[in-house]
């Protein structure tokens, strides 16, 4: 079953509670998983994660703005979203990865985050936040 498929039968399970607002959510989720499927590379974690990341990032500007109703709400949604995404690396096999992969691309400063980023993504696929790997990085090629 797809990613896709158990979010639609989530929706009639949330319809037939009543629960309004997550069938709202998860609509939007599933239209953006069914636009990138046609248009994208299919990639369903790289959607949720941008979806989510959207979330928080409203919430961040909502609260911002003096409307903590509303960035509760966003992040609300970004934690349901995220029970569909991989389980989260822990920060010492994260750690481990950024040792490695600062090893094999021979970074030595800051300035070379990006070389480390492109080496520890595509390991992770979905389980560890870019600002993660990032702050992880950084860490280490200032220490």
């Amino acid at each position: 079953m797809t990613l896709t498929e158990q979010i639609q039968q989530d929706i009639v399970a949330a319809m037939k509670a009543g629960e309004k607002q997550r069938v709202s959510a998860l609509r939007m989720v599933v239209s953006e998983l069914q636009k990138n499927a046609k248009e994208g590379d299919g990639d369903e974690v790289a959607v949720l994660q941008r979806e989510r990341k959207r979330r928080l990032e409203s919430a961040t500007a909502f609260r911002d703005g003096g409307r903590a109703e509303s960035a509760a709400s966003e992040e609300a949604e970004a934690a349901m979203i995220a029970t569909y995404l991989p389980e989260q690396i822990s920060d010492e096999e994260l750690t481990q990865l950024v040792t490695e992969a600062i090893a094999q691309t021979g970074a030595e400063s800051p300035k070379d985050i990006g070389k480390v980023m492109g080496a520890v993504m595509p390991k992770v696929k979905g389980r560890a936040d870019g600002s993660r790997i990032s702050a992880a990085a950084k860490e280490q090629l200032l220490s």
